[in-house]
């Protein structure tokens, strides 16, 4: 995999062929994850509507720290999102994950932020 590079404000980002990822701390790790399925969008704007609104969704969870990847395929996009929990994992915690990606009006709000740009003939 190619490198992390800073993605603006803290942020790490790592890009590699299919799949773009989104962490706050590094080395990225998973301590708690849900995924889901989208339609084809633009995957760094993906992953930053994501993980913008699983922080105001887990704001009160001390030590979290969230990530995002997206990777595109033949069926658009795969999204796992989540992230590095300091300390014990609350229970029900990858429930409230997963409840941010099934959420129809954030899921609405992330394919008109990420849609894919139309050239200018």
């Amino acid at each position: 995999m190619s490198g992390w590079t800073p993605d603006g404000r803290g942020w790490q980002a790592r890009r590699d062929g299919a799949t773009f990822a989104l962490s706050r701390r590094l080395p990225l790790r998973w301590d708690v994850a849900a995924e889901t399925r989208l339609p084809d969008l633009g995957r760094r704007r993906l992953a930053h509507a994501v993980r913008q609104d699983l922080w105001r969704a887990l704001r009160d969870l001390r030590g979290f720290a969230p990530a995002v990847e997206v990777t595109r395929d033949a069926g658009g996009c795969h999204v796992r999102a989540g992230g590095r929990v300091e300390g014990a994992v609350a229970g029900g915690l990858t429930a409230r994950v997963a409840a941010v990606l099934a959420d129809p009006g954030l899921r609405a709000g992330w394919v008109r932020a990420a849609r894919h740009r139309e050239s200018a003939a």
